[in-house]
């Protein structure tokens, strides 16, 4: 991430080259001198899966898989069914069991490393890209802070959550690991990330004050739709028409908040501010420049700069691959990351991607006619799009006024989110095989392993917020240790939901609620009452006894859990 954000400009063009260079040898090579079994081996290895979304979805549920003994014996089994992973283009299980049959060790090394790699990849796509979108809408839109905050800037922080979500419930798994990863992000942020922000701000200041109006509303809110959800799932079906309403209540919360705003504003002279826009349209930047830590005091002929060059290039180098392909596909215009050339390739590539997964999702053969037709015209769409932006965009700086923002602002919007979407349907993909493989279930990793890797940006975030931000960024990061939650619970699950019962409709969708789901919803609640009574009878203050408190609670079910899976009860 910081590779991309501090650079100036453009990325260096020698990793460039070199990882387009490498990326043509390896079709090549792959195209030309492997076999045909292992050539048709390894063609179901990475569209296995694809090909299954293609058909029903889902696949081989995989049942029988644990009960089978024997690495041969699974490859065996995973080569005559279909596959049972959810929507992704790798089928991880053959992978795992077939191409690493006599690696075991270096096998779980490349699952692990590959789960790293997503989540890197989900989080610094809603970051840089994503964010970035979203704040630029923000200003064109002439949105008042207020709202701003409790929906762009919580769509922001909560978008791998959403798609994580969005995307379970969307493929094989029926939704299992998307209801634990909300309910378990949303129990580690409300009680771990707000737990280590009270300790942070409670050794060296004694604690902060928290304004309790919106203290008190947040918590009440999220106590409601946790109700809500519990009701959900205690009836076991949800329809459509109830998961609207769920979504519903988020509308509600916005109202409120923007209303009190409103209401506190009301009299001030800085009141008219609220309908001011937050970036001016003759500005440069959408997002701000970020400063630049590369100048140095050695000289430039010196070993130390050289060595700290070829370190720097090797870096950018082993980056390019996880780099460049969001680079080319995803319309950016921050002025710290201008590039008309990047611009162009964004244009006339974007179109391409969109028809490619689009096709590749439907049930039809993905070679069929009506595919190649509609990949022919995102490749013309793509080639117009790139004519257009070649004419109207200079070399210098990037499009300016609201006008010409907004339609860039727009595709960087809908690509980071199809990039993050993506991602996030392979990295729950992934998830449910290392569940086979280590025989924990897909729903105990969404509500520890998934949850966790969304959280930590929250963990980072919010802890730096609270620790150099003052009064205002402690109140800030505790806020957000509530508002987040709430999102992901109510527009996350809500929308999948939404999505799930839809499809099914007039049929209920069955609800995949597990031991896991219930724990986390009787665990939040216990830190949201934790919260709501520590809190104002300290004065409203943010301390240690308020932070040990809800660390503990979250300890106590993250103990509940492992004494699960280790089988001392059910």
């Amino acid at each position: 991430m910081a590779l991309t954000r501090g650079r100036a400009r453009t990325a260096p063009a020698a990793p460039s080259a070199c990882f387009l260079l490498l990326l043509v040898l390896l079709l090549t090579s792959s195209s030309l001198l492997a076999p045909t079994s292992q050539g048709s081996e390894g063609r179901s290895i990475l569209l296995g899966a694809a090909s299954s979304s293609s058909g029903n979805g889902r696949g081989n549920s995989c049942e029988e898989l644990p009960s089978i003994s024997g690495g041969e014996a699974r490859c065996a089994y995973l080569r005559a069914h279909s596959p049972c992973s959810p929507a992704g283009y790798v089928d991880y299980l053959r992978l795992f069991y077939c191409a690493f049959a006599g690696a075991p060790a270096a096998a779980c090394a490349a699952l692990a490393l590959w789960l790293v790699v997503f989540f890197y990849l989900l989080g610094d796509t809603a970051s840089e890209y994503f964010c970035a979108s979203l704040e630029g809408l923000s200003a064109a839109l002439r949105l008042p802070p207020a709202v701003a905050g409790v929906t762009l800037l919580s769509l922001g922080n909560g978008a791998p959550d959403v798609f994580a979500s969005v995307v379970s419930f969307a493929s094989g798994d029926g939704g299992g690991v998307g209801l634990s990863s909300a309910l378990g992000g949303a129990l580690f942020v409300s009680t771990v990330v707000a737990g280590v922000v009270a300790l942070a701000v409670g050794g060296a200041r004694g604690g902060v004050v928290v304004e309790w109006r919106g203290f008190v509303r947040d918590l009440c809110f999220l106590l409601l739709a946790l109700c809500y959800l519990l009701a959900v799932l205690v009836n076991g079906e949800i329809t459509v028409w109830v998961a609207v309403s769920f979504v519903s209540l988020y509308v509600g919360y916005v109202v409120l908040v923007w209303t009190s705003h409103c209401c506190a504003e009301k009299g001030k002279p800085d009141a008219a501010s609220l309908s001011a826009p937050l970036l001016l349209d003759d500005d440069d930047d959408v997002v701000p420049s970020l400063p630049s830590h590369s100048k140095t005091t050695e000289a430039p002929g010196t070993a130390t700069s050289r060595v700290r060059a070829m370190l720097h290039w090797l870096a950018g180098a082993l980056c390019m691959p996880l780099y460049l392909p969001r680079r080319l596909t995803i319309p950016d215009i921050a002025g710290h990351r201008w590039s008309r050339p990047y611009a162009v390739a964004s244009a006339a590539l974007a179109p391409v991607l969109l028809a490619f997964t689009w096709t590749s999702s439907q049930r039809h053969n993905p070679m069929s006619s009506h595919s190649v037709a509609v990949l022919v015209g995102g490749a013309l769409l793509g080639l117009l799009l790139a004519l257009l932006a070649a004419a109207t965009t200079d070399a210098n700086s990037p499009p300016r006024g609201r006008r010409r923002r907004v339609p860039w602002l727009a595709a960087g919007f809908v690509m980071s989110v199809l990039w993050a979407y993506t991602l996030a349907r392979e990295l729950v993909a992934l998830l449910v095989s290392i569940g086979y493989v280590v025989g924990i279930k897909p729903s105990v990793l969404g509500v520890t392993v998934l949850a966790w890797g969304d959280s930590l940006g929250d963990l980072v975030s919010n802890v730096a917020m609270a620790v150099h931000g003052g009064a205002g960024g402690a109140q800030t990061a505790v806020s957000g240790c509530y508002a987040g939650p709430l999102f992901n619970t109510v527009v996350g699950l809500g929308l999948s939901l939404a999505l799930a019962a839809g499809a099914q409709h007039p049929a209920p969708f069955v609800v995949p609620a597990d031991a896991a789901a219930y724990e986390a919803v009787g665990f939040l609640v216990a830190a949201l009452a934790w919260a709501l009574f520590v809190v104002p009878v300290r004065g409203m203050r943010i301390d240690r006894v308020y932070g040990v408190g809800l660390i503990a609670i979250y300890l106590c079910f993250f103990a509940v859990r492992v004494c699960e899976t280790l089988g001392h009860w059910s």
